[in-house]
């Protein structure tokens, strides 16, 4: 798997690599709509016998154009890299976004990235794709390139679920922010992970007898606020179930930062350093602020017994859930 952080201006594209089917979009989450689009350049390669290669852009365009509201990232770049490798792609190729490439233009965008740079057989992409200096050019637009310039275009109609309800990242971000990560789950299409360094915390949890391995999430993080069983999985692939409190920690701090602390069970080493991910299966309670660390104690005790229970019986929702979290 090759992720490119670059774009046409400094360096050619491996020559291995060009002439190949170009998947076309943002892509956040890597989910069951998006799989419609990724399924279809996949199959179109493998058909040609030529490359399928992803173009995304980073950062996310809503933070270039309002900075002061972030997108909350279901999957931030390198989680994403290693999920499209995982589903079968040869590439990725994170152009950089910015105001000035804002400004090119639908045709320059073309000339020079799929047609120069790219040489695309093939371009896949959702039948809203906008592109180019104030959004002109369209999915006509785009056909109509392809015919000059010689490259097919396939536009993939919007996916839905099992309710006919569109499958979105806006949607599945609603769902996070309730704590409902079985539902996000069931559009992703795999259970929501999240991955950081395990950095070191205040040793509350070891000395109440319940050592936790903490992450700092990016500030946008939406999660709602509580108690999760989830899987751990570290660097080297193995797995171990356990419970996680996301949130700010109301009986311990009047005002921390939010945290992932990672209860493992049935587990003792030394995490720190080390970038793991997390797998989230379900939500357990809504974080609560308790009168002392006795009654804290014993919450964790019943969740540390919730969590294995719910945890005990899992299936893999996918071939790709099954490359995750198992």
């Amino acid at each position: 798997m090759t992720v490119f952080h670059r774009n046409e201006k400094k360096e050619p594209l491996p020559e291995a690599l060009r002439g190949g089917v170009i998947a076309i979009g943002n892509f956040d989450g890597v989910h069951r709509g998006h799989r419609a689009v990724l399924d279809r350049a996949l199959e179109l390669a493998e058909a040609r016998g030529v490359p399928a290669l992803v173009l995304t852009f980073e950062p996310h365009p809503r933070s270039v154009f309002r900075p002061d509201t972030p997108v909350f990232r279901l999957t931030p770049a390198p989680l994403k890299a290693r999920i499209l490798e995982a589903i079968g792609f040869r590439s990725v190729i994170e152009y950089p976004f910015d105001r000035e490439f804002s400004q090119r233009s639908a045709d320059e965008f073309v000339q020079s990235i799929l047609v120069d740079w790219l040489g695309a057989s093939a371009v896949v992409t959702g039948f809203d794709f906008h592109f180019g200096k104030g959004r002109e050019g369209g999915p006509a637009f785009l056909m109509a390139a392809g015919k000059r310039h010689g490259f097919d275009v396939t536009l993939v109609d919007a996916f839905r679920d099992e309710g006919s309800d569109v499958v979105s990242s806006s949607r599945i971000r609603s769902l996070l922010c309730e704590g409902d990560v079985a539902g996000a789950a069931g559009l992703l299409g795999y259970r929501f992970t999240v991955e950081s360094e395990v950095i070191g915390g205040q040793k509350l949890g070891r000395t109440l007898g319940y050592p936790t391995a903490n992450m700092a999430l990016a500030p946008e993080t939406e999660l709602k606020a509580g108690i999760y069983a989830v899987r751990f999985r570290r660097l080297d692939g193995s797995i171990h179930d356990g419970v996680a409190s996301f949130g700010y920690r109301p009986t311990v701090t009047e005002n921390g930062a939010a945290l992932l602390e990672t209860f493992l069970f049935d587990f003792s080493g030394d995490l720190y350093g080390e970038v793991c991910s997390v797998s989230f299966f379900g939500h357990l309670r809504d974080e609560l602020k308790f009168d002392g660390l006795d009654p804290l104690v014993a919450q964790i005790r019943r969740d540390e017994e919730e969590a294995r229970a719910m945890l005990s019986g899992v299936r893999p929702l996918s071939q790709l859930d099954a490359k995750i979290a198992f």
